[in-house]
């Protein structure tokens, strides 16, 4: 690299912003979390898989797999695994949204990140009371 002329010292390089530079905003922590239940659901596809298959072997392979499912980790995964999806299909619906044209304002979109979030977890919240008779269950 050429050297200065005129003897002043060399200016420093500017440097990328990097993550310490940013504060995390709502879209782009939105854009991370959508990423990673993407991944997510690849996980969970491979336990639906596991099940059905287990279905298909008979009664004995079929209770041990929900012996597993039943299991206080196995429920803790398959809660998981509900919030990513519900996470990730509304995320895919804001992105459609966006696609249109639409919503694009930093408040609108900012306002359908956190309703997409909140959603997510009301949805799966209601899914999983439903599913364990807390809500709905027989009188």
């Amino acid at each position: 690299m050429a050297h200065a002329e005129g003897g002043s010292a060399a200016r420093p390089r500017p440097t990328s912003p990097h993550i310490q530079i940013y504060s995390p905003m709502i879209n782009m922590m939105m854009s991370i979390i959508h990423r990673i239940t993407g991944a997510a659901l690849y996980f969970g596809s491979l336990l639906l898989a596991i099940w059905l298959i287990a279905a298909a072997m008979g009664p004995d392979a079929f209770d041990q797999v929900n012996v597993l499912f039943g299991s206080l980790l196995g429920k803790i995964v398959l809660v998981g695994y509900t919030w990513a999806l519900l996470h990730h299909m509304l995320g895919g619906i804001r992105h459609f949204i966006w696609d249109t044209g639409r919503g694009m304002e930093i408040k609108t979109a900012d306002m359908l990140c956190w309703v997409s979030i909140i959603l997510s977890i009301a949805l799966t919240t209601v899914i999983w009371l439903v599913a364990t008779g807390v809500i709905g269950g027989a009188a």
